[in-house]
């Protein structure tokens, strides 16, 4: 057996196409959707993903803007720009680039955000919302590999999940919204025995580990449906998932490439849930 390839930049670019078509509705209303990224500090990395979120906001028609606070900034001043944004009408959507200088109190930031402009999905009221349904946004990364399954035709329901990493990002919101979905849910984490006893029963194995090569074929039973979220960049420049994905693909029946399989989804459901806000403000004007 060798694993279908799951297509993240494919599905991406057609889910954008789609986007460009809302966009335009809404701007024969005279909305334009916005996006606010707030970018503390000098984190390479973080100014490249803000750049890759500003680029693809253009693409699709949303007006967005970084702006670039300096390492020093406190935690009043953070939380007052956020207030700001959160009475500004033209913002959809309000980002702040993780993570965080250590003096930023992250949790208050999160929680500062409107739960109606949180479009990274962080927001407690966004998160409680997962267990009962009623979230206004789903955080992106769960929300990306949900959109992956959906397009894929691979069913949820009655399967056994099984998740490695507990991360509030993508680990606990990712259980939440398959177990909404009726699927058998495990957690996995750093400080489980045996992980290959859990990962073995595994329909359908989420990996959200920061583990390069974490999981190897006898880790993974045949015919599963295997999604790598992890991304990793080895000492020579490469960048990697958690999963062996040449051993791996021989024996799964669907799995995810790294770079190409969750990444470009991440940003597409920011852009979704971006959009989704203006539709949002624009039918309870009506």
């Amino acid at each position: 057996m060798t694993a279908k390839i799951i297509d993240g930049l494919a599905l991406a670019k057609a889910m954008r196409t789609g986007f460009a078509d809302r966009v335009g509705a809404l701007a024969r209303h005279g909305v334009t959707p916005g996006l606010a990224v707030l970018l503390v500090g000098e984190d390479p990395a973080s100014a490249v993903y803000v750049g890759r979120k500003i680029k693809a906001c253009s693409a699709v028609g949303i007006r967005s803007f970084a702006e670039h606070l300096p390492v020093s900034v406190g935690n009043a001043e953070l939380l007052g720009r956020i207030v700001e944004l959160n009475a500004d009408p033209d913002m959809h959507g309000i980002l702040v680039q993780l993570p965080l200088p250590p003096h930023i109190d992250m949790p208050r930031v999160l929680e500062t955000i409107s739960a109606e402009k949180d479009v990274d999905g962080f927001h407690l009221y966004n998160v409680g919302g997962l267990v009962t349904g009623s979230t206004v946004f789903s955080p992106c990364t769960p929300y990306g590999v949900v959109k992956l399954l959906e397009h894929e035709g691979i069913p949820v329901e009655g399967q056994n999940v099984v998740i490695v990493g507990a991360s509030n990002i993508v680990g606990k919101p990712m259980a939440l919204m398959l177990m909404a979905r009726d699927a058998t849910v495990s957690i996995c984490h750093a400080k489980t025995r045996d992980l290959a006893q859990y990962t073995i029963l595994a329909d359908i194995l989420v990996v959200a580990a920061g583990v390069p090569g974490l999981i190897v074929p006898q880790m993974v039973k045949q015919g599963a449906v295997v999604i790598d979220v992890g991304i990793n960049r080895l000492p020579d420049g490469r960048i990697t998932g958690d999963v062996d994905f040449e051993g791996v693909r021989r024996k799964a029946a669907a799995i995810t490439p790294v770079p190409g399989g969750v990444g470009p989804m991440t940003v597409t459901m920011l852009l979704e849930n971006t959009i989704k806000s203006a539709e949002r403000r624009l039918a309870l004007a009506s």
